[in-house]
């Protein structure tokens, strides 16, 4: 780097097309600098999981079925919705078991919104999935 600033001073030396260059060296020094110096990051982070997740999704982009599996904390009478990305509801099934498949033959491609409820109707967890074919 410091071969670079040494030939850019020998050039402004010559004061003939490099004048303006003499304004933009300092700040053009301090770009590359940070350029050099900068510590970001390497990898991205990956989310955390929540802490509160009660019901397992897989797969995840479906094709022709989806298991909704019910992981601790699992009680009788929840109901599972199922909604399209337009708020339509499209599945609906009460007290369900620990381990539900849904068969997809109806679904069109796109994204699906499911909520688990209890038997009062609170909301216990809610994701998404994908359908793709």
């Amino acid at each position: 780097m410091l071969c670079i600033f040494k030939e850019i001073t020998l050039l402004l030396e010559n004061k003939s097309k490099f004048v303006s260059l003499r304004r933009i060296l300092p700040i053009l020094v301090l770009l590359l600098s940070a350029a050099f110096y900068s510590h970001a990051q390497d990898s991205r982070p990956s989310a955390p999981e929540l802490p509160g997740k009660i019901i397992k999704t897989y797969p995840n982009p479906a094709t022709s079925y989806i298991t909704f599996d019910l992981q601790n904390n699992y009680q009788k009478g929840l109901t599972i919705v199922v909604y399209s990305f337009l708020g339509k509801k499209v599945y609906e099934s009460q007290n369900v078991s620990e381990k539900t498949t849904l068969t997809l033959s109806d679904f069109n491609r796109g994204v699906y919104i499911y909520h688990l409820t209890d038997q009062t109707g609170k909301v216990m967890d809610s994701g998404k999935f994908q359908v793709s074919r």
